[in-house]
């Protein structure tokens, strides 16, 4: 039990860095926190992803940003509303409208709720 606590502690701890990372813009390390939970046997769960796609989106750094999609679908960790929301954001930043449409309708296919963040 103290084991999975400490587990359970540390995987707190990098998400709370990776948020901390991710409101400074700091898109590298979020990348590198991420490796790091990974070579620690750390769940990389939508919340972690999420946030450090966020980072990525507030960089402008959508290849970045669509990268780290593509691994939590590999990972088989489940994008929500937020996920796509930020990647679609991080597109049309970057004048990729084209992306974030093309997102918006795979959004809809896998029927995640939209938000109004969603048609901002």
């Amino acid at each position: 039990a103290m084991v999975q606590s400490l587990v359970e502690s540390n995987s707190i701890t990098f998400s709370a860095t990776i948020s901390a990372c991710a409101q400074s813009g700091q898109w590298q390390t979020c990348m590198h926190l991420l490796e790091a939970m990974a070579h620690c046997k750390l769940e990389l769960d939508t919340i972690s992803f999420s946030t450090a796609i966020s980072a990525c989106e507030k960089s402008s750094r959508w290849e970045n940003a669509l990268h780290l999609f593509g691994v939590m679908a590999r990972s088989s960790v489940e994008c929500n509303t937020m996920t796509y929301s930020t990647l679609i954001s991080a597109h049309e930043k970057c004048g990729l409208w084209e992306s974030s449409l093309q997102l918006f309708n795979i959004m809809g296919q896998r029927l995640v709720e939209y938000s109004t963040i969603t048609f901002e």
